[in-house]
């Protein structure tokens, strides 16, 4: 490459590539999230492991909340440094990715939240993070467990479909990653 198309080649700043490591953070823990709960969800309720690898989840999940947090404080940071200076094109396309992100946020957030809600309804004060008891978010209320059940199933899977749909839109970007892993994956073997 020469060192006139260096110069052309925009910087990415500090803060785009702390919220691409936060993403990717994320794409692991809700990959965990997504398998381990299928898996959990078909177990037998005497299983002997079930509970602890619904603590897990759960322990995950909250985690995960946590991440979100962080990325949204990075994404407003990010957006300020970018979008002070020229606002956006206001473009079909724009308009399309900018819907299709709002969506992938709110079911980051709707997601772990259904899945308090079902286990607060289910039984009070179960809500774990790292052994940590976490104060209950909604009271118990055995009459809703079944639609905590439904809501956190629906919207796990409804978000997972959106998750598709952007990994459609970012195709050169899931091409990029998965050939990084499989070099490392025929290196280590």
């Amino acid at each position: 490459m020469s060192q006139a198309s260096r110069a052309i080649k925009p910087k990415k700043n500090s803060a785009f590539k702390h919220l691409m490591s936060i993403h990717w953070w994320m794409f692991y823990c809700y990959i965990i999230l997504f398998v381990g709960g299928a898996f959990m969800a078909r177990l037998p309720r005497d299983f002997f492991v079930r509970n602890p690898l619904y603590d897990f989840h759960k322990t995950v999940g909250v985690l995960t909340m946590a991440l979100l947090t962080w990325r949204i404080l990075t994404l407003l940071r990010v957006w300020w440094k970018k979008y002070t200076k020229r606002l956006p094109k206001y473009s079909p396309e724009w308009m399309q990715k900018f819907a299709l992100h709002t969506s992938l946020y709110l079911f980051m957030w709707a997601v772990p939240i259904s899945g308090f809600f079902f286990s607060n309804s289910f039984q009070s004060k179960n809500v774990r993070f790292l052994g940590i008891t976490l104060p209950d978010l909604f009271p118990q209320n055995s009459a809703l467990v079944e639609l905590g059940r439904n809501l956190h199933f629906w919207l796990a899977y409804t978000f997972f479909a959106f998750i598709i749909l952007h990994a459609l839109d970012r195709r050169k970007v899931v091409k990029g990653f998965w050939r990084r892993i499989t070099k490392r994956r025929i290196k280590s073997s």
